[in-house]
């Protein structure tokens, strides 16, 4: 290759100047651009004379499955009353300050900083996720321009700032931002927000609850406070007033009175809407998804999966029950909730007895948020577990006084239920069960009378982590600390949502298919654009050979009759086939039904929204499975008659204790004598004294023996 030729000096003199001309030139170029672009984004702008309200909305409206039933309409009509700007309180404008603009009276419109670290941000994150207003800016925004984030936007929002602030003074300005922001539930300006949320002129309202409306603007809707976010909007004004310590506006003395200041929200004014727990849940979906302004004011046409005429015997069912519960048991609310397992749509969402009775914190959405113990409706998932790892339906086990912690001294072999030491209570745990003890059951006769010492008996043959993860696949998404639970939670030592739990028994009406839930089936914008529609997604989760088993107990009436007798009644449905599975917590703070055909699935609670226990009578057959099952009586004719798919017939099994047989060659023991739990249908254990649980379990066997069948 010959050598490269060297560009002589007086060349490379030449070439210096041509380049630093294009550079200028292309300068040029990109400033009289800009400034043309600027000049052109000017004259589509209002001037700072032409301030005024900002009033243009389409509103959403929400339907129910039918697209004829109006539930409830979304709009961005404003409540505003304008303030004097010395009637607004001083705790109110430093708040907002404090969390808006800390330097609001010190810096010009715009916060240089804030933006490039806005964008910052934005660039890593791949797309628009932080603001860098200042108070003037989001002003400009609110009343001028739209809230979408676009680079032309921002910068229409930064000439406006420049102009407001060159043609008002910050004391203006101020007035103006809080006399226009909204502050969610269509009230604009602090004043109708004060009357809106706390029923009292802005001019009154204390340090608390200023710093509570200067919380709501960031996002008016997820802070509301007849949300489901109150606790985030609690944390969001404890910052605010910490931002004020910092700021000197008020000493952390008074930001504690603050913080410990019971807060008096004024009851809702929803106007007419129809199922609101249903509605709100939908409503949170749809910001989540499209963003606050969209479905303010953008016209969404939304179709639900509610089934209005079911919705209304829900609601029936519950306020029926809840006035009966209320007299008998000190039981003053409840939920249910209606799915169809077959699409996963839901038919039916009742939050609470009423949804604007602050007493029982009715706006709470019980079925979607509230974490409570199930009692006894986690066991068809272990006996499940427990079917799949080779237990025949027919394994006997020993339902008799039985201490499950082995090895602490404290705890006695033979379980002394009458013991009050409070060591013992705690270090020990021999639960009791719902009757007397029955002695030698087997799994088809354990679990529809749900009896407690057997099922602890199934989770430890099973293990905890299996059992576990069986909750998992069939959509428990909050049991998981397995240290916090231990055998207790076969009997309710975990925190559920019933939303959940309902998933997992429409799993079980559908043999081991998951359907996603979901409340849309459609929405539209307002030019009639599909931006979303239904469709049915689902993953087997399981096989069906085990779950017949379970589904033909749980819905064989004849099995079910010894734990309900007096009810049983009302857990019957001539021609249909219902499981049912109940829960009571030991503590009777809530109570459970969970009820399913192949075609519905329903779930409902009852207790208080407190915490607080019912009466020990307010057991889930007395509280909650009349609520249920008057549901069902209103519904199911609705529906065709259908049988759940028998299960096939197991292979035979000789095995002592698997094959319903507890007395072999005159012997009795327990289970772990006989099955190596880890593999139930191999040898047995050749040395079952080196199983932790087995000489309590033997104990417990052979003292009842002796007591029962003396010969």
């Amino acid at each position: 290759m010959p050598p490269r030729k060297k560009i002589k000096t007086k060349n490379r003199r030449k070439l210096v100047p041509t380049l630093v001309l294009a550079l200028f030139s292309l300068l040029a170029v990109g400033v009289a651009a800009s400034v043309i672009y600027v000049a052109l984004l000017i004259r589509t702008l209002p001037t700072p004379e032409q301030f005024q309200f900002h009033q243009t909305s389409q509103s959403t409206k929400i339907y129910d499955r039918t697209g004829k039933v109006l539930l409830y309409e979304i709009h961005g009509e404003q409540k505003r009353t304008v303030n004097p700007f010395s009637e607004i309180p001083a705790y109110l404008k430093e708040a907002t300050i404090a969390i808006e603009d800390a330097n609001f009276y010190t810096r010009p419109a715009i916060d240089w900083e804030g933006i490039l670290r806005s964008l910052w941000a934005d660039i890593r994150a791949g797309a628009p996720v932080q603001g860098g207003s200042t108070i003037t800016q989001q002003l400009a925004k609110n009343i001028f321009l739209s809230s979408q984030k676009t680079i032309s936007r921002k910068v229409k929002e930064m000439i406006l700032a420049v102009e407001l602030e060159a043609k008002y003074s910050k004391d203006q300005i101020l007035d103006f931002y809080l006399n226009q922001i909204p502050y969610g539930s269509n009230a604009y300006g602090v004043e109708a927000a004060s009357q809106t949320y706390f029923g009292k002129p802005a001019k009154d309202l204390d340090l608390a609850e200023s710093a509570i409306i200067a919380s709501l603007p960031q996002a008016p809707t997820y802070y509301s406070p007849w949300g489901d976010h109150v606790s985030d909007l609690i944390t969001r004004q404890h910052y605010v007033l910490d931002r004020m310590v910092q700021q000197g506006y008020i000493t952390q003395v008074e930001a504690d009175q603050a913080k410990s200041e019971k807060l008096n929200f004024v009851p809702p004014s929803l106007g007419t809407i129809k199922a609101p727990h249903f509605v709100m849940a939908v409503k949170d979906y749809l910001i989540n998804k499209y963003g606050e302004d969209m479905v303010l004011n953008g016209g969404l046409k939304v179709i639900t999966t509610l089934n209005w005429s079911m919705q209304q015997a829900a609601e029936s069912a519950v306020e029926t029950g809840v006035e009966r519960n209320t007299k008998l048991y000190n039981s003053k609310n409840a939920a249910l909730v209606a799915e169809d397992p077959t699409t996963g749509q839901i038919l039916a969402l009742v939050g609470s007895a009423n949804y604007f009775d602050q007493s029982i914190d009715g706006n709470f959405d019980m079925p979607l948020q509230g974490l409570r113990q199930p009692g006894s409706s986690l066991k068809p998932f272990v006996y499940l577990q427990a079917l799949e790892d080779g237990y025949p339906p027919n394994t006997v086990v020993w339902d008799v006084p039985t201490e499950f912690v082995p090895g602490n001294p404290i705890c006695t072999a033979i379980p002394d239920f009458n013991n009050t030491n409070a060591d013992y209570k705690k270090s020990c745990f021999h639960p009791q069960d719902f009757e007397n003890f029955q002695g030698p059951v087997t799994f088809e006769q354990a679990l529809p009378e749900s009896i407690n010492v057997a099922a602890v008996k199934v989770l430890y043959l099973v293990g905890l982590q299996n059992a576990l993860n069986k909750l998992q696949n069939f959509g428990i998404t909050t049991l998981n600390n397995p240290s916090r639970y231990g055998l207790s939670l076969v009997l309710g030592g975990g925190e559920v949502k019933l939303i959940d739990l309902l998933k997992a028994y429409s799993i079980l009406s559908q043999e081991g298919v998951e359907h996603n839930q979901t409340m849309i089936l459609e929405v539209d914008d307002a030019n009639g654009n599909t931006l979303e529609k239904y469709q049915n997604q689902s993953t087997r989760v399981d096989i069906p050979t085990y779950i017949r088993w379970i589904n033909y107990i749980l819905s064989n009436p004849t099995l079910r009759q010894p734990l309900f007798q007096a009810s049983f009644n009302k857990t019957v449905f001539p021609g249909y086939d219902v499981a049912l599975k109940t829960g009571t917590t030991n503590d009777y703070r809530d109570a459970w039904a969970f009820g399913y055909t192949p075609a519905l699935a329903v779930g409902v609670w009852a207790g208080n929204s407190d915490n607080t226990p019912m009466q020990h009578s307010g057991t889930s057959i007395l509280a909650a499975v009349p609520i249920w099952s008057d549901f069902l009586n209103k519904v199911l004719p609705n529906y065709p008659q259908e049988s759940f798919t028998p299960p096939d017939p197991l292979p035979p099994n000789t095995k002592p204790m698997l094959n319903g047989q507890y007395i072999n060659n005159g012997s009795i023991h327990s289970i772990l004598y006989y099955v190596n739990k880890s593999d139930p249908a191999g040898p047995a254990p050749a040395n079952p004294m080196s199983d932790p649980q087995f000489t309590d379990w033997e104990a417990g066997v052979l003292d009842w023996v002796s007591k029962n069948m003396p010969d």
